[in-house]
């Protein structure tokens, strides 16, 4: 079986090649599925520019998240069918018209949902979840601040919120995305910039903050951590100050980012009662009980439709990155197959 996939050795997004080439059959657990769309997500930028500590060496195909439908099944696989449509997640591999995967990570595509939708709630759901509940212990009356609102990890979060009974504050980099804020019911939202403290202090306007959704770096991480309350936690998923727009990395400036960052004094985390969380997402693909646990919850909490920003033809798979890269768009990017 012949398939086409987004192929490179991590660097560049330059070095993204479309390569052909022959699928072998599933093995025992396995099912061959055909890909129908994809899902964008930083961790796909951060492993093509070798940022990203779980890249493979050498060549690989990036990619997590994805939605299709199986083609081929392998041995020991029950409860699944040939022409059964589903959404996925996979340790890389993604930017694929094919791939076989292990039939335990596919998850069944809801009825009212296209393939695009599919493509665009796993990871994302699973990240906001996981960083709200299983670290962050959110409790109904907490006060939580979502860093990049706009975003699919902080759409989820902040839906998964109110539906726990949270106070949500959301910051992104843009007025243009405040549109989106308050469609989505977020209680307070501000723009990330050197005003940051005044305009968290305004948000919060006396309430305490008890938890932080972080994924930016740099003055923001320091001005979040400053105002977290005492028992209060943050959780850190991923950092958006070492991205860059360009398609290779700034090594100077990832340098001096890296020796300016935060440092948080672990004995002044003690006095102040205070936590740091980090957890990294790809852990929890061989998690499997644990992340169809927090799926089972998910459906149970009826958070609604994924919101898609862009949606890109297959072909224009690396304009589609250098977009989502920018940090211009809002929801999901998704390319369809």
């Amino acid at each position: 079986m012949e398939r086409q996939a987004y192929e490179l050795k991590a660097g560049s997004i330059k070095n993204l090649r479309l390569t052909e080439g022959e699928i072998l059959p599933p093995a025992p657990g396995e099912v061959t599925v055909s890909v129908k769309a994809i899902g964008l997500n930083f961790a796909d930028i951060f492993a093509i520019q070798g940022l990203y500590s779980a890249t493979p060496k050498g060549k690989f195909i990036p990619g997590l998240e994805y939605s299709g439908v199986i083609e081929n099944i392998g041995d020991d696989v029950e409860g699944l069918n040939r022409g059964d449509k589903i959404m996925g997640v996979t340790r890389f591999g993604a930017y694929s018209t094919q791939l076989n995967i292990d039939h335990r990570n596919l998850i069944p595509l809801p009825e009212q949902w296209d393939f695009e939708a599919g493509a665009s709630y796993l990871v994302q759901a699973l990240t906001a979840y996981y960083a709200l509940v299983n670290l962050g212990n959110l409790k109904s009356g907490n006060t939580v601040l979502i860093h990049s609102a706009a975003g699919g990890v902080g759409i989820w979060a902040n839906r998964i919120a109110k539906k726990l009974g949270a106070y949500t504050i959301g910051s992104v980099g843009s007025k243009s995305k405040f549109h989106l804020l308050e469609k989505e019911g977020y209680d307070q939202y501000l723009l990330r910039g050197s005003d940051f403290r005044q305009q968290l202090d305004h948000c919060l306007n006396g309430k305490e903050l008890n938890l932080v959704l972080e994924c930016i770096g740099g003055m923001i991480f320091k001005e979040s951590y400053r105002k977290l309350a005492p028992r209060g936690r943050m959780v850190v998923y991923g950092s958006a100050s070492y991205s860059s727009q360009s398609d290779r990395p700034n090594y100077l400036k990832l340098l001096a980012k890296y020796l300016s960052r935060p440092k948080i004094d672990p004995q002044k985390m003690i006095e102040e009662n205070k936590s740091i969380l980090g957890f990294n997402l790809i852990w929890l693909f061989n998690e499997v009980e644990m992340m169809n646990d927090i799926l089972r919850v998910l459906k149970e909490l009826d958070l609604g439709n994924p919101v898609i920003g862009y949606t890109f033809p297959f072909k224009d798979l690396p304009q589609a990155i250098r977009l989502f890269q920018s940090g211009k768009t809002t929801g999901k990017v998704v390319v369809a197959i």
